[in-house]
């Protein structure tokens, strides 16, 4: 079995396809998030466990090795989780999202997930217990709390009698997926005016912002094909209802490792979240294959799906410490833990990087019916392509950034792109 099924029967997780191991050059703390490449399977037995492991994860981590465990894919439905774990393990990072500020709330967003949050681990709100806020002193709402936010909490917790913990926490997350930075994963560049922007990876397609206000849009469906060399990273666009030719837009990023950091998510999400089953890789032939052989190897959202409904376990029993109140013990070391093996710790370094050649990956797309699954895409298929790519010629193909003329609906989940 691999390390990331190793923790997932640490923590009696079923559905861990949405999830990953995260590390960091510990050289440098203030370095990008890192996710471990699990496309090289370390198949262990027995007494060979250890040696293996060792060896999988020293091929990409340097120094102290330091692993955390992370939704990777965030689901556009958590209804259509099949497990109530799976659910609270998603409120884990949602609420840890929140308190570092990657995932930006209103005063009274803040408010109305904590009394859900309050809901899922105090239960109903007693008025002989609960005569004050100071019944929420072990609880963090929000970067930076004010006093009036456990009020608030308190006011809205009253409202929410006879909810289940099961059900608040799915309130919860069916709150927190409309905010606007819900499963975005952001990385820093600049447009072909230099313009420093953020690309955000969702399971929709890719986002661009601009002094954090999204002013562009790009669904899955609406892109052609992903590319980098060197620092530059390039998306090939269908032509709008109203243009007759393909139009291929640039961004520049900090270095050749952003570059293909970011082509790697985008390779990943749009597998993940499009694709019934993942691309098999190409066979190498007589010539040597220049370009990228990575290709996202793990189970789609739709095998997860399928594999989850095909389970005939029962929901595990848990407990739920979403308060932080057991913080050092329980629930947020799942995605801040140090995996001990021997003489070992699960740490970071960094991957390593193969040779600045131009890596393409061709946009798939999914068949116009998927069996099980609410929702049918209807955009044609393109098989994935590796070759390497000549450097993109912006000046033979318009750049426009207009907003999408269209919605088109996700094939994986039904919803809007």
């Amino acid at each position: 079995m691999d390390i990331l099924q190793k923790v997932a029967d640490h923590v009696n997780l079923l559905e861990k396809d949405y999830f990953g191991l995260t590390y960091r050059d510990h050289r440098d703390p203030e370095s990008p998030v890192n996710w471990l490449n699990l496309d090289k399977k370390a198949r262990i037995h027995c007494k060979l466990c250890l040696a293996k492991i060792i060896c999988f994860v020293s091929s990409q981590l340097k120094g102290p090795w330091k692993l955390s465990f992370h939704v990777k894919f965030y689901p556009p439905d958590p209804s259509q989780l099949a497990e109530d774990i799976t659910r609270y393990q998603l409120c884990l990072q949602v609420r840890q999202d929140i308190l570092s500020g990657k995932l930006p709330c209103s005063f009274v967003t803040h408010a109305l997930l904590g009394s859900y949050l309050v809901q899922s681990e105090v239960g109903d709100f007693d008025s002989r217990e609960h005569t004050s806020p100071h019944y929420l002193d072990s609880f963090v709402f929000a970067p930076d709390q004010s006093p009036e936010l456990p009020e608030k909490v308190m006011e809205l917790h009253k409202t929410h009698r006879g909810q289940t913990p099961a059900e608040a926490e799915l309130l919860y997350l069916e709150n927190a997926k409309k905010l606007a930075m819900y499963g975005v994963s952001l990385h820093p560049a600049q447009d072909n005016e230099g313009v420093d922007i953020m690309l955000g990876v969702c399971a929709s397609g890719l986002l661009v912002y601009r002094d954090r206000l999204r002013i562009n849009r790009f669904a899955w469906p609406k892109i052609l094909k992903l590319s980098y060399k060197r620092n530059n990273f390039y998306i090939k666009i269908r032509p709008g209802e109203f243009e007759r030719y393909e139009s291929t837009i640039g961004f520049k990023l900090a270095n050749h490792k952003a570059a293909k950091r970011l082509w790697k998510t985008c390779v990943e999400h749009h597998t993940f979240f499009r694709l019934m089953t993942p691309e098999v890789p190409a066979k190498t032939g007589l010539l040597p294959r220049l370009g990228s052989k990575f290709r996202y190897s793990g189970r789609t959202q739709y095998q997860s799906r399928m594999a989850a409904s095909l389970a005939t376990r029962h929901n595990p029993a848990f407990t739920r410490t979403l308060s932080g109140r057991k913080l050092s013990s329980r629930s947020m070391d799942v995605w801040s833990c140090c995996v001990t093996w021997g003489n070992h710790r699960t740490a970071l370094g960094e991957a390593g990087e193969s040779p600045e050649v131009s890596k393409r990956h061709t946009m798939s797309h999914p068949p116009e019916h998927i069996p099980g699954l609410e929702g049918n895409g209807r955009s044609p298929t393109h098989p994935y392509d590796t070759v390497p790519d000549e450097p993109a010629d912006l000046s033979a193909a318009p750049t426009t950034t207009s907003p999408l003329k269209k919605d088109k609906v996700c094939g994986a989940c039904g919803r809007p792109l």
